[in-house]
């Protein structure tokens, strides 16, 4: 199933969504599949895999060259090379027809934002991921880091108000997202109890 295959293939959950700064490089070369240009082990190994299930996927041509777009943003992404991987990901989008697959390709571009400080634009997508494809409790997940994070940031700006009401749209994405992975997210789950912000079902 390609939603699988998607799924499968997206960036860790767990990496920092709050890195130092932008990386904007270049346009990428259109005239050269991003993959032939790309000496890195790890994202050669990756492409080989991607390049087997384009060839076995029963799908039709229009996923397939989407899929390519998506392969190629996830290298470039997985390089730093924000800019370009957005422009990969805006090609799969206008061909990618499946609502879950644009889901996640949604959620990645909400990554990228994120990581370079555009919480509101990060927050805008990951929100259309999950309408889209509701069970991403990665999403859901970063949501809530963002509403947390600005909820510490009103907080030290002597909002207290603001932070808690932050706070607690923070542990409304959290919950949802514990409950479809309760083994995840130990940290979050913490906070939920140490905050009285957990709810008794929430691990079952």
């Amino acid at each position: 199933m390609r939603e699988e295959l998607f799924q499968y293939l997206i960036p860790s959950p767990h990496r920092p969504l709050f890195p130092e700064g932008p990386q904007v490089p270049q346009s990428p070369d259109t005239t050269m599949p991003r993959t032939q240009k790309n000496d890195n082990f790890v994202d050669k190994s990756f492409t080989v895999m991607a390049d087997i299930i384009l060839k076995i996927l029963p799908t039709n041509k229009k996923a397939k060259e989407a899929f390519v777009y998506y392969r190629d943003g996830m290298s470039a992404q997985a390089e730093g090379e924000y800019a370009e991987a957005l422009e990969y990901y805006e090609e799969a989008l206008t061909l990618e027809e499946d609502t879950n697959d644009r889901g996640y390709i949604l959620y990645n571009m909400g990554l990228i934002y994120a990581s370079n400080g555009d919480h509101n634009k990060a927050l805008e997508l990951y929100h259309q991921a999950v309408e889209l494809n509701p069970r991403m409790p990665q999403a859901l997940n970063n949501i809530a880091v963002i509403y947390h994070y600005q909820g510490e940031k009103e907080k030290e700006a002597g909002d207290n108000e603001a932070g808690e009401a932050l706070f607690d749209q923070a542990a409304d994405y959290w919950i949802r997202a514990i409950r479809m992975a309760p083994n995840n997210y130990i940290e979050a789950q913490n906070w939920l109890k140490t905050t009285g912000r957990s709810q008794i079902d929430v691990f079952f």
